[in-house]
């Protein structure tokens, strides 16, 4: 893979527009592996000067002193590096979050079609948490191993014997040959993984919003059986990914303890030549020990990096996916309510023909009713007008100018829309009814309540219009909901009404 097709190129934008975050919190990081030599060296003089009967009050007092100075050093550093690393990674979760957020309102209805609440609310969610974990556990872990082996190697090579450091780091190139292999085969686990997870998010979504249906049937058994499987599948992928993320650390391990062996056998031969001192080969192996957390880093930032690869592609495929509802390039500047023309010759949805030679006028000002059999295409003229949907073959006309020549927002500034399928926010009756525009005066949202007759059942609630409904409105019954809704809708004042049902 080159670096152009990396996580780490692909998310570059980010590091460039946190750079002086990362640049203090890595100076931060680099210092406190330097830092972590000295106790090593310390003891290793300590020892040295036991052996050899030359330990005196004032050197012992000047080492606690070094140790002490690098401690606080340490404490320091480490909480700089831990604010400026993975502080500023959930800046990237909340600036992913915002950009999913943003395209979900831009999409048409046929992109919520395709994709299910429950695979969405998995993208927002797990995948830009693993992103998030990249760009703060990830960076650190990569900065940290690579700053603490190339320090610890090159004090252990030039301060006490380059033999011996030859040695202790033969195993390494076995070890990164063997990671590497183990490496490929996890990519394709991941994203199984992933996958499965936001299939269990959509099981649990679908679920908990249906549970009056599934009550009213007596269906909760074969129900509770459907949701086991999904969970049982996504707990059969994760074990999978499991295997392959659990076998990283024993065989980094493996290798390590191979450097310990070669290292304590070369040593001892060194010691008994008078090459090296007890006390050089205490401080080596301590350094050598110091090398375990790199190595253990390798196989942690490889998972933490396929994980992040996976969820970026993913959140990229969805963020790639376009409304086939579109502003117009050169949009009219400005929009009036005035005689609405259809003159539809031909609407297909899903490749399915809805609507055939649908042609009509309304001026303003006329109210127009329309009947006929449930699937007869009411709705899906109303979703037209609205653009929801466009128009295979013909046009709608408002004021002799197609529809799609408007602004969506503009056009849709003209509308009052109650649907079908009425949905209220878990949140007061006040801010329900005022949604579309919440400054509103508590006057104007009596006067729209009482045109659509459901001001007396609110003023006998507990909280009159500070009663929150719940979700979806689930403490209101169907009439009230619906009255609701329409208050919604008139409280806008809009030049075209549209009661769906």
């Amino acid at each position: 893979m080159s670096f152009k097709e990396s996580i780490i190129a692909k998310l570059w934008w980010f590091f460039k527009l946190e750079k002086r975050r990362y640049i203090i919190g890595i100076l931060a990081l680099s210092l406190v592996s330097v830092l972590n030599l000295i106790p090593p060296m310390v003891m290793g003089r300590v020892i040295d000067a036991i052996t050899s009967g030359k330990l005196t009050n004032q050197m012992m007092l000047l080492n606690l002193v070094y140790l002490l100075l690098a401690a606080l050093g340490m404490y320091y550093l480490r909480y700089v590096w831990r604010m400026y690393i993975l502080a500023t990674s959930y800046r990237l979760g909340q600036i992913m979050r915002s950009r999913l957020f943003e395209h979900f309102t831009k999409m048409s209805p046929s992109f919520y079609q395709k994709y299910r609440t429950g695979d969405l609310m998995a993208h927002a969610t797990n995948d830009i948490n693993s992103l998030t974990r990249l760009a703060g556990g990830g960076v650190m872990s990569a900065v940290d191993a690579s700053i603490t082996a190339l320090v610890t190697l090159i004090t252990m090579f030039f301060s006490i014997s380059w033999q011996m450091t030859l040695v202790a780091v033969l195993p390494l190139p076995f070890m990164a040959f063997a990671t590497s292999r183990l490496g490929r085969k996890t990519h394709k686990v991941f994203g199984e993984s992933q996958a499965a997870f936001s299939e269990l998010n959509n099981k649990v979504q679908e679920s908990v919003s249906g549970i009056k249906v599934t009550k009213s049937f007596g269906y909760q058994e074969a129900e509770l059986q459907s949701f086991q499987e999904t969970n049982k599948m996504t707990f059969k992928k994760n074990m999978h990914t499991m295997k392959y993320d659990s076998l990283f650390d024993p065989l980094v391990l493996l290798f390590v303890g191979s450097s310990y062996v070669l290292t304590l056998l070369v040593g001892a031969f060194m010691i008994q030549a008078n090459q090296i001192t007890v006390g050089n080969l205490v401080t080596f192996i301590t350094y050598l020990d110091m090398l375990v957390w790199p190595l253990m880093a390798i196989g942690f930032l490889f998972n933490i990096t396929q994980r992040g690869n996976v969820s970026y592609q993913r959140i990229e495929n969805l963020l790639e996916q376009e409304s086939d509802v579109q502003d117009p390039a050169h949009p009219l500047p400005s929009i009036e309510n005035g005689r609405l023309e259809y003159a539809i010759d031909r609407f297909a949805f899903e490749d399915e023909d809805t609507l055939r030679d649908i042609h009509f006028t309304l001026d303003k000002g006329q109210t127009l009713g329309l009947v006929g059999q449930t699937g007869s295409g009411k709705t899906s003229l109303v979703k037209l007008l609205l653009r929801e949907h466009d128009v295979n073959q013909g046009a709608i006309y408002l004021n002799g100018h197609d529809i799609r020549d408007y602004r969506l927002s503009d056009l849709r500034s003209l509308m009052g829309y109650v649907p079908q399928d009425q949905f209220l926010f878990a949140s007061s009756i006040l801010d329900n009814v005022r949604f579309g525009n919440p400054d509103l005066s508590i006057d104007k949202v009596e006067e729209a309540t009482k045109l659509a007759q459901v001001y007396e059942d609110i003023k006998a609630m507990p909280e009159g219009f500070e009663t929150i409904i719940g979700e979806k409105g689930v403490s209101l019954s169907g009439g009230q909901k619906q009255r609701l809704a329409m208050s919604r809708a008139m409280i806008l004042d809009p030049d075209i009404l549209i009661l769906d049902d």
